[in-house]
């Protein structure tokens, strides 16, 4: 027979005794065995009526509730830290340490845990208008590329670090613009004011302990204020005009100035040619005028009429006039040679040509009847 059949005496296999009913086991009995049983195992007492038995008043079941929160709160302080961020951990309020990539654990309540992304470069923007070196006013913006280079510095040291970089930024670029031309910033130097503006940001964002990395500093715009553009476009034009006429100037003088050094360079060479030349000429007319010196010394006529000979020749022999002397006349026949020459070439179309042997038997009679004239004009002077 079984056990719940009618009429049958046995016990309940749920260890619930005698049962008055014949329906399924009682689930809160179940429940009060069960938390019998953990009361056990944790040192608690058993529950039960006054006979030590079950079926009295039921105790809440506190040692599970301590077991799932037990479980819950070692759960919730797992954290998983990415390879591109840092966690600051602060205990109790106080900084603790800084956890990098991988699964940490922290007990919750207790320490709070901060993720920063230490990768990102992030992007400010500064706009605004600033004076000059000369007192000018000029519209800048500038866009500033960063990252966190110090997680703790970034979270703890600074209450606010993206308002004071922006405020760095702010002031590093007045002082650098402050220092500089209104041409310089717009258009000449904006490399170096990019350059000098991160260089001094950075020195200021060190000095603030704000654990922030400047990576590029660019200077986006530059321009004049919008009320005076129109005059400043006609300052550019003018600049623009200026430089090309330089260019063109400069150009003309690549291309004159070699010109002019070869043509000096020329110059100079032949001034160097000519000096040696007659420094030469005159060494050598000394070395020949001290050998003559010693022939005169040793034979003073002859080297006097040979002197007065070469002299006539040096003279005589390129010019186109003829002197003739007769030896012991006191006549000079004089033969104009280049009138004739001249005559002869306007008239050469006319006459025959007569050659050069003519010319001189012509000649050599002329001089004989000259000496045979000068011949009887002595005797007659010697008869007389």
């Amino acid at each position: 027979m079984a056990w719940n059949e009618p009429g049958g005496n046995n016990k309940d296999p749920w260890g619930g005794g005698n049962r008055n009913n014949d329906g399924p086991p009682d689930l809160d009995e179940v429940l009060r065995k069960l938390q019998q049983k953990l009361n056990g195992l944790f040192g608690g007492k058993p529950s039960g009526g006054d006979d030590g038995r079950p079926g009295g008043s039921a105790s809440f079941p506190w040692s599970l509730v301590l077991i799932v929160l037990a479980v819950v709160y070692g759960l919730w302080g797992f954290y998983q830290v990415d390879a591109n961020e840092s966690a600051v951990v602060l205990r109790l309020g106080k900084y603790h340490s800084t956890e990098t990539a991988g699964l940490h654990w922290n007990p919750p309540l207790v320490d709070h845990v901060t993720k920063v992304n230490m990768t990102e470069v992030r992007t400010e923007r500064t706009t605004g208008q600033m004076l000059t070196e000369d007192a000018s006013i000029v519209d800048v913006v500038l866009q500033v590329q960063w990252h966190i280079d110090d997680a703790e510095s970034f979270v703890l040291r600074v209450a606010d670090p993206l308002k004071s970089l922006q405020e760095a930024t702010d002031s590093a670029l007045r002082h650098v613009v402050g220092s500089q031309t209104l041409n310089g910033v717009i258009s000449q130097n904006r490399t170096q004011v990019a350059a000098d503006t991160q260089e001094r940001l950075q020195e200021y964002l060190d000095l603030y302990l704000t654990g922030i990395r400047v990576d590029v500093v660019n200077l986006t715009d530059a321009k004049a204020p919008r009320e005076v553009q129109d005059a400043f476009d006609d300052v550019v034009r003018a600049r623009e005009d200026e430089v090309r006429l330089q260019n063109e100037a400069q150009a003309y003088a690549n291309q004159v100035i070699p010109v002019a050094r070869g043509q000096a360079q020329r110059m100079i060479e032949e001034a160097e040619g000519y000096k040696s030349r007659i420094v030469e000429s005159a060494r050598g007319e000394a070395v020949r005028f001290e050998k003559l010196l010693t022939e005169y010394t040793r034979a003073p006529e002859v080297t006097r009429e040979r002197l007065y000979l070469d002299a006539v020749q040096e003279v005589m022999q390129n010019t186109s006039k003829v002197m003739v002397d007769v030896e012991g006349g006191n006549n000079m026949m004089y033969l104009p040679l280049d009138k004739l020459a001249e005559n002869s070439a306007s008239s050469a179309s006319q006459r025959p040509q007569i050659s050069p042997q003519v010319v001189d038997e012509i000649s050599q009679r002329v001089i004989n009847q000259l000496r045979t004239e000068a011949a009887n004009s002595r005797r007659s002077r010697d008869v007389r």
